[in-house]
């Protein structure tokens, strides 16, 4: 593989303008794409194999228009002070927002609350459910704007008036700090560099590529249904591995420049090391986020592969625009270890000859590598802790900010019908099959209304065969808490029980019980996903160091990674530690898919950093070196760009912090957490530790897999015998 990727950074290299033509080419083509696209309606949302999934399924089919999964919105009256809504005057504006509601164009109903008993028994506070043909993805924006002109009609009138459900779901913003990111980025660029030319080429391509990237998501969304989450997901990993991969490809350019080599010489050897680093280390990422295809849930799976896309093109543009960019940039970049002029080039080092930072640090830890392994294990062990506590739930609008009008209108219903009011559950009931539909109707809701904490069961409505109901059940506690939790599981129970004896199926559904079930999917499906992506993962690592234990402790660093990283946000999200400065304004459970989703990308990302600083003490290690120098040496030439790929990370993930989307906003918290402990406590100290006490054990590989794995020559052995002074000493980072 090396030769292959040498032959090709030459080839760019010599033929710039070819290779920068193809790049410009695709991003005008995405662009163009993206611009005459037709617009892109609000993603569709199922999640297959689960009950809430086939209950919905089957109100579709025996309750034809009533478009069952279709978005809702509750408009929540208040009375003023010493008033009711009963009163005449709050009635007839009540009755007006009503029939201003109905002329929605995809409204399907009304419910008016004097006709539907929908007004606590206190008479301060009222409500209107509006159901739509669509679910809430998939919304016009005209149709949330006609329901907020609605609501603030209602309010110049004079009454207090909130808007709640999933009508109101919204594109998510990230703010400036995602512009902030990027800056921090940039200037961790020029420090490792020296030089702002060579700092702006991985920023150039990084953006580059993720406007390929994006451009093409947004051109294919309305054909493939893809949300604005997708796109966000993909910018923000694209973003932070293209400017990774490029900066280990500039950063080995400079440094064979250092040894005396000629440019386009330069460019092949860099694309031909760090290049085949980079591929595999992109290959990991695209692994783990194609691998999110396991969980069988379409969204994520669009997610994951749109991700996966980008960084394979952020791959490709490392491997042949970065070269080609180097030739324009010919004598302006200068060899590692040199400066520009407008960054102090040219002064004398204050003490020449000291060794670096990193060969001072692996230095002291080949020394003491004991300490520095029970030091990194404890600390990540004490940041994992609070993932003990972790609760897992899918966000409602009682986890808004208290700022928002969905989150005031959970609050109002809560005061004025108990807190299981905003969480109903729908039972529907198949008697297709029984031969006493009516009685099997009547028992489920005997049976229900019996249960504690359930405070209504409304009576069973059938369809117009009479062999299919509803029943609408309003549990005493909160949709997110346990004790609804433990409700849905045994009514369900209760079902199976009835079913059997009736010859009739009844099934759960509701917002409430498909978060139950979604989190419950995501739950089984984490050890398979884990085991899918570790496995092959595993595999890949062995063909690229060659060692059986390299690739093990690899793994067993990771998980420590992600555990001590869903710590933090548990402590945060969960918590509420630091929520202040993060801007959580709600606590509560933490995402259900969180954990699976961080897995997946800490893992690529962790592969990463792996393939980057361990392939250079392997290359030290095949020439020659013994076991603990082979360390120090992989530092020395690889610290300081570890190091500055991990801030660039972490400052780009950061930068989603700010977002209005709590999935965003606890992504890349997560994310950034985790980078930062995998990058500078696993990678940076617990790898270096544990390969010094290994010594010559850490490469050992059993002969008879040896002569099985290919030879991919990531190190570039086979590169030795393109040069003519192929002996001279390994290059400097």
């Amino acid at each position: 593989m090396a030769t292959f990727l040498y032959r090709l950074g030459r080839l760019a290299f010599r033929r710039r303008h070819f290779a920068a033509l193809i790049w410009v080419a695709l991003l005008t083509l995405a662009g163009v794409g993206a611009a005459s696209a037709p617009a892109a309606g609000n993603t569709s949302f199922s999640i297959p194999g689960t009950e809430a999934q086939k209950a919905f399924d089957l109100l579709e089919q025996r309750f034809p228009g009533m478009s069952a999964d279709g978005a809702t919105a509750r408009v929540v009256f208040k009375a003023p002070a010493g008033e009711k809504m009963t009163d005449a005057v709050n009635k007839a504006t009540v009755k007006k927002t009503v029939k201003e509601l109905a002329s929605g164009s995809e409204v399907t109903s009304v419910a008016d609350p004097y006709l539907a008993h929908a007004v606590s028994r206190n008479g301060t506070v009222a409500y209107a459910s509006v159901k739509y043909e669509v679910s809430g993805m998939e919304l016009e924006d005209s149709s949330r704007d006609a329901l907020k002109e609605a609501a603030q009609d209602a309010r110049d009138a004079g009454l207090t008036v909130e808007v709640g459900g999933d009508a109101l779901t919204a594109t998510p913003e990230t703010g400036s700090s995602e512009v902030i990111g990027i800056a921090i980025a940039a200037v961790v660029l020029v420090i490792t560099f020296g030089s702002l030319l060579a700092a702006g080429f991985p920023l150039l391509t990084a953006i580059i590529g993720v406007g390929i990237g994006v451009s093409t998501i947004t051109a294919l969304a309305s054909a493939l249904d893809l949300g604005s989450t997708t796109s966000t997901l993909a910018s923000m990993i694209g973003l932070a591995v293209g400017i990774d991969y490029a900066l280990f490809i500039v950063s080995r350019y400079r440094a064979e420049l250092a040894e005396g080599r000629e440019r386009e010489e330069a460019a092949g050897r860099a694309v031909g090391t760090a290049g085949s680093a980079v591929v595999f280390a992109g290959l990991t990422v695209v692994i783990a986020l194609v691998g999110l295809s396991v969980v069988n849930i379409p969204m994520l799976t669009k997610m994951g592969v749109a991700a996966a896309g980008t960084v394979a093109i952020a791959v490709l543009i490392a491997l042949t625009l970065i070269p080609a960019l180097l030739g324009y940039a010919g004598r302006r970049i200068k060899p590692a270890g040199q400066k520009s002029k407008l960054l102090g080039g040219g002064r004398t080092p204050k003490k020449p000859g000291r060794p670096n930072m990193g060969t001072r640090w692996a230095s002291f830890v080949v020394r003491r590598p004991v300490a520095v392994l029970l030091l990194g294990v404890l600390g990540l062990g004490a940041a994992a802790i609070p993932a003990a506590s972790l609760e897992l739930g899918l966000p409602d609008d009682g986890s808004q900010p208290v700022s928002t009008t969905q989150r005031r209108a959970y609050d109002l219903l809560s005061e004025g019908f108990g807190p299981g009011f905003n969480g109903p559950l729908m039972v529907v009931v198949d008697a297709k099959d029984s031969a006493h539909p009516k009685k099997v109707f009547t028992e489920v809701g005997d049976r229900i209304e019996g249960l504690k904490d359930v405070v209504t069961v409304t009576p069973a409505a059938p369809n117009k065969a009479g062999d299919t109901a509803t029943i609408t059940v309003v549990p005493k506690s909160k949709p997110s808490s346990k004790t609804t939790e433990d409700l849905v599981h045994t009514i369900r129970d209760e079902g199976t029980e009835i079913g059997a004896k009736t010859d009739s199926e009844i099934l759960m559904t509701g917002s409430t019980a498909m978060n139950i079930d979604v989190s419950q999917k995501l739950n089984d499906a984490l050890l398979p996903y884990l085991a899918l992506v570790v496995g092959l993962a595993f595999l890949l690592l062995i063909v690229v160091f060659r060692s059986v234990l390299v690739p093990l402790k690899a793994a067993l660093g990771f998980l420590l990674s992600v555990l001590a990283a869903l710590g933090a946000v548990v402590a945060v999200f969960q918590w509420g530690w630091l929520s202040g400065l993060m801007n959580v304004e709600q606590t509560g459970p933490v995402m259900s898919m969180m954990p699976i989703f961080m897995v997946g990308v800490v893992f690529g990302l962790a592969m990463d950093y792996e393939v980057f600083l361990v392939t250079r003490m392997r290359e030290a290690y095949v020439h020659g070196e013994k076991p603990s120098q082979a360390v120090v040496t992989g530092f020395r030439h690889g610290a300081r760009v570890v190091t500055a790929a991990a801030v660039i990370m972490i400052a780009v993930f950061s930068g989603f912090i700010g977002s209005s989307e709590s999935m965003v906003k606890m992504i890349g918290f997560g994310l950034a957490v985790a980078v930062f402990f995998d990058a500078f406590l696993v990678r940076m100290a617990i790898v270096p530790a544990v390969l010094a006490l290994l010594g010559k054990r850490a490469w050992w590989l059993p002969k008879w897999l040896d002569r099985a794995l290919p030879n991919v020559d990531v190190e570039g052995e086979g590169l030795r015998d393109a040069d003519p002074d192929g002996d001279r000493e390994l290059v400097r980072a």
